[in-house]
């Protein structure tokens, strides 16, 4: 299998070093590395020149869509794998899956189990007791359980479903997989493939805080353009109408009436124009 290893980044030299060994260091090597640079102003392009990555640097967008679809674009081979820059990959990663995909060959879009990382100890992940293959459409409603870093996808799965939408700052991963997640079977390899590093100041629970919002965002757009089966669609609205009244509830408990009446008048104003 030839892949392409897609690594966007912004302001994080330090972490994207030991991304890009994590991938130069694989058992299994891929065919190219792009680097695609969101306008860092820290000393990211520094790192380079490195063999065997190509890095492309842009105007800030602030849009990850955006920054991962020219990753995309940039690519030469049929099969696609992102990192992001404050992740890290096991040495088998890559190997495991292509391994995976050689013995399923339906196979066209393979995740993995994840290891979380703060100062440096494993953050328990019981809570994440999702089912993760075959169709998980309504699993993936609750959150994104398919994370960037540990896929591996066909290269023309990513097009038939109209790539990462590039005007979304938060959960263009969650819109895209929802989409993928539709229609098509999802494969899973049980193994801590991935580590996560928690704690930074620029991930989104730090930046944002509380990202439910967001996903409420991502979902009302998602019906509107009716990307859904009608089953998929009334499974989407439940849970739609869940995160609004989620979401409600926390305001009100935090004596924030006014954003209370937001949430619940947009509840009922979607509602109506639907």
């Amino acid at each position: 299998m030839d892949i392409s290893v897609i690594i966007p980044t912004y302001n994080r030299a330090q972490m994207l070093k030991k991304a890009l060994e994590s991938v130069l260091n694989q058992a299994y090597k891929a065919k190219e590395i792009i680097v695609v640079d969101d306008g860092s102003t820290d000393n990211t392009a520094e790192i380079f020149p490195i063999d065997g990555v190509l890095y492309k640097y842009i105007e800030h967008s602030g849009f990850p869509g955006r920054v991962r679809n020219i990753g995309v674009e940039l690519s030469k081979y049929d099969y696609i794998a992102f990192l992001d820059s404050d992740d890290i990959w096991d040495k088998d990663k890559l190997s495991k899956q292509v391994e995976y995909f050689k013995n399923n060959p339906n196979c066209r879009i393979l995740h993995t189990k994840e290891k979380w990382l703060m100062n440096n100890k494993v953050v328990s992940q019981k809570k994440r007791k999702h089912k993760r293959s075959g169709n998980i459409f309504k699993e993936s409603l609750q959150g994104c359980i398919m994370g960037p870093s540990t896929i591996l996808m066909e290269k023309s799965l990513f097009y038939e479903y109209g790539c990462f939408p590039e005007d979304i700052e938060v959960g263009e991963d969650y819109y895209l997989w929802l989409k993928i997640c539709n229609c098509v079977e999802i494969d899973y390899l049980d193994m801590e493939l991935i580590s996560k590093i928690a704690g930074h100041g620029d991930q989104l629970s730090f930046k944002y805080g509380y990202i439910e919002p967001f996903k409420v965002d991502v979902l009302e757009r998602l019906i509107k353009e009716e990307c859904f089966t009608p089953d998929n669609r009334a499974l989407a609205m439940e849970a739609l109408i869940l995160k609004y009244d989620i979401i409600k509830n926390g305001c009100t408990k935090r004596r924030n009436k006014s954003a209370a009446d937001m949430y619940n008048n947009r509840k009922i104003k979607f509602l109506e124009s639907i």
